[in-house]
């Protein structure tokens, strides 16, 4: 099949709309609501679209809205493609105004970001669908995925009811950076929460009776700074990062701090190197507490707890996606460059549910800063290629 071409005018508009919907994360319902409509004016059936509870599982209490997962029957025989996008943006991103400003977009408030992360991706995946639905092409059966939450830890694609993508055999993702970037990789997270318990008492009257969860505290993160812990770190041959990123403390100078609560993260692209950065920060904190004593004897203590945010996964170039991936982008003219991950991406909970996923970029610049940029003629691109991944052209 011969390849085919998004109508630049249209996506244009269409990326314009969506970077102008409010929609951080657990607030992404009004962007389901516009793809939904979007689809619905295009020729799609009510009954293609689904809804799962994955807001009801993650962090934010009253989140609105689950997974929105779209069926498109196919009109060839051929196995079933995923295409799939996530729905919010970091809270410096709501509520911009984008507008052109020579070869990009860009927020024309100066404080804001302009949301192409990741309603680009949205863009790229709807136009899509709907470019095929109004010219009835010829496609193999569609599932359209557009997540919820993932910014704040990938939780849409952790939670999401797999049963409703139908058991696509090949799965595509459009999120950061270059259009012709295939990240067939990407880096493990793991998040800690750390409550740090001291023993309260008078600074100046008595401060031999107390056991300071602040002194506790800084002893850890200075155990783990010299023993390489902390920030880049290799071991071995292996390696990953480590972050204490929260610090919160403390109400008077006159008090011996009772309690200190931290946050922090580790991430590896080897899942048994991130376990053991989290046992060197949970045996940094728990040896602290066992050193700072009163007077008396009495030492302080920990509370910890956490949770792998995403596992660590990587592709073979073998992977049927990442071939057609590759072949896309050459009938295309493009040159494909395969590329690792060193943050979070859907495709992590995507691969574990058992869903091999490539992810493009839409052609951001500077995500998660009032400077992003969406680069026209990347994002362009992009619509080519997920047209064509669509509709089978390879």
């Amino acid at each position: 099949m011969a390849s085919v071409a998004a109508n630049r005018p249209k996506v244009l508009q269409l990326v314009k709309q969506l970077l102008a919907i409010p929609g951080g994360s657990g607030r992404e319902k009004q962007v389901a609501q516009f793809i939904e409509a979007q689809l619905l004016e295009a020729g799609a059936d009510k009954s293609w679209f689904r809804y799962d509870k994955a807001h009801k599982l993650g962090p934010i209490a009253d989140a609105e809205v689950g997974n929105l997962v779209v069926t498109i029957p196919g009109t060839i025989d051929a196995p079933r493609r995923l295409l799939m996008a996530h729905m919010d943006t970091v809270p410096l991103c709501v509520g911009c105004t984008p507008v052109k400003k020579g070869e990009v977009l860009e927020s024309k408030e100066k404080d804001r970001g302009l949301g192409a992360d990741n309603r680009a991706g949205c863009a790229v995946v709807l136009n899509a669908a709907c470019q095929i639905l109004r010219k009835d092409l010829p496609r193999p059966p569609l599932t359209l995925l557009f997540t919820i939450e993932e910014e704040i830890g990938l939780h849409g694609a952790k939670n999401l009811q797999v049963a409703l993508l139908k058991k696509p055999a090949l799965a595509f993702n459009w999120d950061g950076g270059s259009p012709t970037k295939l990240t067939i990789g990407a880096i493990g997270g793991y998040r800690i929460f750390i409550d740090v318990h001291g023993i309260a008492s008078h600074a100046g009257v008595a401060p031999e009776r107390g056991a300071s969860a602040i002194t506790i505290a800084s002893l850890a993160i200075a155990r783990l700074h010299k023993g390489g812990w902390l920030g880049k770190i290799t071991k071995k041959k292996k390696s990953g990062s480590a972050n204490v990123g929260v610090i919160n403390g403390g109400a008077a100078t006159n008090v011996i701090t009772d309690l200190v609560t931290l946050k922090a993260e580790a991430r590896s692209h080897d899942l048994e190197f991130l376990t053991e950065i989290v046992t060197q920060i949970e045996t940094a904190f728990r040896e602290s507490a066992a050193e700072v004593k009163n007077v008396d004897g009495q030492s302080g203590s920990v509370d910890i707890t956490g949770r792998l945010d995403y596992e660590p996964f990587l592709l073979s170039k073998e992977e049927p996606s990442v071939q057609v991936a590759q072949q896309t982008l050459a009938q295309l003219g493009l040159e494909s460059e395969l590329a690792i991950a060193n943050g979070g991406l859907d495709a992590n909970w995507l691969f574990r549910h058992g869903v091999p996923t490539v992810s493009f970029g839409c052609g951001q610049r500077n995500p998660h800063m009032a400077t992003e940029q969406l680069n026209i003629e990347w994002f362009y691109q992009a619509c080519d290629i997920g047209l064509n991944i669509a509709v089978g052209t390879e």
